[in-house]
Parts: structure tokens; sequence; C-alpha cells
């Protein structure tokens, strides 16, 4: 199988991958969808407020040192064989202009077809109004990755209501259109700023698309190689740039020295097994520590998934700092914070922890439906305390637990800061 059919093969997949993970659920949470809506993140079935987004970072941290690990070891495998703008290409270029319009070779991406035609000026029109088509279905399922898709065809229905998403959508649909059919690969040459990294991530046993000027004088000058090239490079000339590694140079090199009987003077390989005829030792100490960050990353990351919150509260002091009624009781007044992050309506009370000296004064336990957020006003008061400064207030710290009446195990635990007024007597 040529290298064109595997990648084809592996676009298939991401494609089918990427349109039906929106859609996928795991205990009532969405597989991946990041929520600005309702602050919500989730993952693999586990779902995140927008206070436990500490998970976030490591989960970045493994994608791009994994892309860095792997640029280092497979060189621009990404871009070639995984990257939507090149995927997108693929499809508006090869599938669309080449093999449905016939508008051009797909073995020839350098040649531009003449536009003063009528009927090419037609073909072109029809190949730019099915790929607007098709980047009007990306900008949704782009957008599914943040806007619930139950939530997403309901808004669809009160496009008045929902403006703001509307203009995403189309902005993206639009820049997908100029980007694939006017942009190109001048894309991935001028503006994306993976492409520039590769010179400090390669060495000599990175593997790339090398041409082997050992057997220089082997070389047809069919240009075969460079007529194919989708980002208009001569691979002979040695690594460049605009290399994504995509292969399809190799392809054509394999066809032509095949009916020579010899094999294709353009490999996948490194400087190292190509040009000095040495074995590649993936097993280096780059290698193996971007494997340890790595490995770090996704255990962090797991760990503190696992730490995961039943109920959200925070407690802030109101504009007071105490307050004394006409008894001699020492009160605090604090704005306290809920939010229910439960599928489920929940009944939240409160209660001081491991401290006697302190009460609940007044607080009223609101019901909260699943995922909404209320604040209420809570007071604790104190007559007694353990010691009382003479000379500045005192500050003590309580834990408050927050519980769900109908599930005691639904909890979480805040601080509050209670000020008692120094000893003046």
């Amino acid at each position: 199988m040529s290298n064109a059919n595997k990648r084809y093969l592996i676009y298939a997949f991401i494609t089918l991958f990427i349109l039906v993970v929106p859609f996928v659920r795991i205990n009532g949470n969405h597989l991946l969808l990041l929520s600005f809506e309702k602050f919500e993140f989730h993952f693999v079935g586990f779902a995140f407020s927008v206070s436990e987004f500490y998970v976030m970072p490591f989960l970045l941290m493994f994608l791009f040192i994994g892309i860095i690990a792997t640029t280092s070891i497979l060189g621009r495998v990404w871009c070639g064989w995984a990257c939507p703008q090149t995927i997108f290409r693929v499809i508006y270029r090869d599938l669309i202009e080449g093999t449905l319009l016939d508008m051009r070779r797909v073995k020839n991406k350098q040649k531009e077809k003449n536009y003063s035609k009528a009927k090419t000026i037609l073909l072109k029109t029809i190949a730019v109004s099915l790929w607007g088509v098709l980047a009007l279905m990306i900008a949704t399922n782009f957008l599914l990755y943040f806007v619930p898709y139950e939530d997403f065809f309901t808004y669809l229905n009160k496009p008045s209501e929902h403006i703001l998403m509307i203009v995403v959508l189309l902005s993206i649909a639009l820049f997908l259109l100029f980007d694939i059919v006017y942009l190109k690969e001048n894309f991935c040459t001028y503006i994306c700023p993976y492409s520039s990294t590769q010179t400090v991530l390669y060495d000599d046993e990175t593997k790339h698309v090398i041409y082997n000027t050992n057997r220089d004088q082997e070389c047809t000058t069919c240009e075969a190689c460079v007529k194919i090239c989708p980002t208009h490079i001569d691979i002979r000339k040695g690594l460049q740039l605009e290399c994504i590694n995509c292969l399809e140079c190799c392809d054509a090199c394999t066809k032509v020295m095949g009916k020579l009987g010899k094999e294709s003077l353009i490999e996948w390989g490194s400087t190292k097994s190509v040009l000095k005829n040495t074995k590649i030792n993936f097993f280096n100490k780059k290698n193996i520590m971007l494997s340890v960050v790595l490995v770090a990353s996704l255990l962090f990351a797991l760990l503190l998934a696992s730490e995961k919150e039943y109920v959200l509260a925070t407690a802030e002091k109101s504009d007071s700092l105490y307050r004394i009624d006409e008894n001699n009781v020492v009160y605090n007044s604090y704005v306290l914070a809920i939010h229910n992050i439960q599928e489920q309506t929940y009944t939240y009370d409160v209660k001081i922890q491991n401290d006697p000296n302190f009460r609940i004064r007044r607080f009223n336990p609101p019901q909260l439906e699943a995922g909404q957020r209320k604040k209420k006003i809570l007071i604790v008061e104190t007559t007694k305390v353990s010691s009382i400064s003479k000379y500045s207030n005192t500050t003590y710290k309580l834990e408050l637990i927050v519980f769900a009446k109908e599930d005691p195990k639904i909890q979480t635990i805040t601080h509050l800061a209670f000020i008692y007024p120094q000893n003046t007597k």
C-alpha cells in the first residue's frame, strides 16, 4: 500500500473520530467538552467545574510535549498525517477539484488551471461552493466541542437569541473558506509557528523525508517528486521548512525507480540511517527526558482528576468585620456562594466542624437544581472563645461543611475567618 493510501485511511479515521466525539456521552457527561456557558470541562466522562480547571494545564502540557516528542522522533508526522489543515486541503484539492471535478491532476499539484475559460470558472465555482458547505459543517462540528449538541441545535431554532454563536459559526466557516481555497499551503509555511520549530527539534536521529544524496547519480531528473509536492518544494535540495512529511514525493519516486528495478531515492528515515547507514538510537537522552515529562504530566492530570469536588462553595466576608448584639453575642456575616454541580436537585445545609464554641445563627438552606448557583447570607456567632487579645482583634479559622441534606456524602469544606473584637476590659 502506498503512503498516500495509508494517509487517506488515517484521514478517514481521524475525521470520523472528530465528528463522533461531541455526541458521545459517558455517565451523562460528554466525552470531551469545554462549555464556557456552564463553566464546565468534560473529559472522558468526568465533569469538572471552573474551579477544577487545574487539571487542564497538565492535559495541555501532555498535548504540546507529546507533539514536541513526536516531532523529535518522527519529524513533522503531525503535519502530513493528522493536521486538519492538511486534511482539509486534501479534501478540497485532491478530492473535490481533482477526483470529482477533474480540474487538476492529483499527480501534478504545481500546475494551476487556466481560468480564462468559462467551463473552468464554472467548475471552480462549484468546487468553492462544495467546500463552503463542508466548511459550515466543520465549523458546526468545532462548536460542538464548546456548546453541547443538545443545546446547540436548540439555539439554532432561535438565532435572534444567540447571535454571538451564529457570528462565531459563520466566521469560522468563512475563515476555512479563505484558508483552504486561497491561502492554501502558505498557511503552513508563513503563518503556522510549528513549522519554524522543526529546526530546533530535529537532529541526526529524527526521521523525516530525506533524499539519498549518496545515490544522486541514479536520479532520472523526471521531477515527479517536484510536481506532486503540495508545498511546491524540491526535496532533492535537502530538508526545507515547507516539507510536511506527507511522503507524496516518496511514492512518486518509488513508482519511477520501481520501473527501473531500483529502490526509491527518497525515504522516510534519519540522516544517520539513510546517509550514514547507521542504526538509530531511540533511547537517547532527549527522548527519555521527553517521555518522562509526558508520563509525569499524564499522572498529575489523572491524580488531580481523581480528587473531584461534589459541590462548590466559597464564603466572603460582608461589609463589617463583626457585630455585637444586645446580649453581648459576637457574630460575623458572610456571603456564601454554593454551586450544585450534580445532575439532580439538592438542598444544601451547613455546619461548623469540630468547634462547639461557634454555631450557625442564621442560614436558610437553598434548594439548587442541577448546575444552579445561588448566594445566601450566613451568620456565625459565639459567646465563648479560648483566647482574646488585649491589643487587636483576634481571627479564628473555622471549617464550614456544606452538604446535601438528601445525601450527606455530597459535601465540601470551605474556610471562614471569624473576627472577634479585642478585650477592652
